[in-house]
């Protein structure tokens, strides 16, 4: 048995190889898709907003995403030896919650910005209510290099039925390092819910949808 010096003596020299263990931990970092808006979006969404007074409730549902996405790790590709492109799930780098609630909530909040409309997720059937179903069906986010995704998207209205669908294919180019594939992302989301926001107004309106199908920026 050890005697309590001896024991002492130990504990002293673990000490700082535990604390340094502990030091040695990599951080957790939470990144979100929901940002607030620019002044210039502010701005164009009080030329573009609802043309009726009476208050417009919209319901976004739930973003449908592959399966590989639909978890709270960013979910990256970088370069690989001998032009391989390799997948990663970056376990210390995630959303605030689960990707496609992050895109679901960071839709919600965007449209209703730019467009006056009351977001209203369990639905109020005594007003109009227009359902928003968004998929993101391809996304590629390729670290230091760009992000390229296709959403698409369908507006219902309750009353009648009466819809408009639409997509968009983003290739978005993004800094170095996660944190720009993050901007990145965040600013394919803000171009999409302008593009939704666009047909709700078009659709409450009376006219027909247009679809701007395809953005690049360099």
């Amino acid at each position: 048995m050890m005697s309590k010096p001896g024991a002492m003596c130990a504990l002293t020299m673990i000490m700082p190889l535990l604390l340094a263990g502990c030091a040695s931990v990599p951080t957790t970092r939470f990144y979100t898709l929901s940002v607030p808006s620019e002044p210039s979006e502010v701005r164009e969404a009080s030329r573009q907003s609802l043309p009726s007074s009476t208050p417009i409730f919209i319901e976004v549902m739930p973003v449908n995403v592959p399966e590989r996405l639909a978890r709270p790790q960013l979910v990256v590709s970088s370069p690989g030896p001998e032009q391989e492109t390799r997948l990663l799930i970056l376990e210390r780098d995630r959303w605030s919650s689960h990707f496609n609630h992050e895109l679901r909530d960071a839709f919600a909040i965007g449209i209703a910005e730019r467009t006056g409309a009351v977001n209203e997720t369990r639905g109020v059937r005594a007003q109009p209510t227009y359902r928003i179903a968004i998929e993101l069906s391809q996304f590629d986010a390729i670290v230091g290099d760009k992000i390229q995704a296709r959403f698409g998207w369908t507006i219902t209205r309750s009353t009648d039925g009466h819809n408009a669908a639409c997509y968009s294919v983003i290739s978005e180019p993004v800094g170095g390092g996660i944190g720009g594939v993050v901007k990145g992302m965040q600013h394919a989301v803000s171009s999409v819910a302008a593009d939704v926001s666009k047909n709700l107004i078009e659709l409450e309106s009376g006219h027909a949808a247009t679809c701007a199908t395809q953005k690049q920026d360099y």
